[in-house]
């Protein structure tokens, strides 16, 4: 029992490595300014998928019944949507918003680039560069979260079902299952954010295309996803 619920953990690692979940982080992540805040990000993607994974499957689980195919297909249609939604906000925020970015220091705080928008302005050297960091939560991202964890809810309890035949081991697969994809996102989260901290030397253009590259395939893969999942 013990390597089955080791197993989930694993397998909700490679979970994360999922097409679509990569694409939407990605996407998320082009508005992100630091390694730190893109892993936050990744994390917080990780809890609402998690959390929908686990109350949606528990209840499944509990109940003894299904998913009803039809309703996974919905599903699936609904996070195909999103991606496109997703896509077609990075390219209209490049398209829209003038980025270039900054390395500068705030008092007490390590040096650190920033992404500035100068949409609308007709002289950059008068543009003012003063910021604050954003603490608000995230929602929009746990919201992401929720959708891909109601969307992968049907496969997931399908297998927990045929290898586990306890509740209780069901319940606490799944809760590592979940785990398991909110630290692998966190890695691929972190690793996305790498190449913005390449260096102040050419970045702007560089961010610009990679932000160009993960909007089209968010977009492309949105559309695949509706189209494999549109109702005959």
């Amino acid at each position: 029992m013990g390597s089955l619920l080791i197993l989930g953990f694993l397998i909700g690692m490679r979970h994360a490595l999922d097409a679509d979940h990569l694409a939407a982080v990605a996407a998320i992540s082009t508005q992100q300014n630091s390694i730190r805040s893109t892993i936050k990000h990744g994390l917080i993607w990780g809890l609402g998928h998690t959390t929908t994974l686990f109350l949606f499957g528990s209840m499944v689980i509990w109940m003894d019944t299904i998913i009803p195919e039809q309703l996974a297909t919905y599903l699936e249609l609904a996070v195909g949507f999103m991606l496109v939604a997703l896509g077609l906000d990075v390219l209209r925020r490049v398209l829209k918003d003038r980025i270039h970015f900054h390395l500068h220091r705030h008092k007490n705080i390590t040096a650190h680039f920033h992404a500035h928008s100068h949409s609308g302005e007709s002289d950059h050297q008068q543009s003012n560069h003063q910021h604050s960091h954003d603490q608000k939560f995230p929602y929009r991202t746990l919201f992401i979260g929720f959708m891909h964890g109601m969307a992968g809810s049907a496969a997931l309890i399908l297998l927990t079902m045929e290898t586990i035949d306890s509740l209780w081991a069901g319940l606490i697969y799944m809760l590592l299952f979940g785990i398991g994809s909110m630290l692998g996102m966190a890695i691929i989260s972190a690793i996305i954010a790498i190449p913005l901290r390449a260096s102040a030397n050419g970045l702007t253009w560089m961010f610009n295309s990679l932000q160009i590259g993960i909007g089209l395939l968010t977009f492309g893969l949105g559309i695949t996803i509706i189209i494999e999942s549109m109702p005959i």
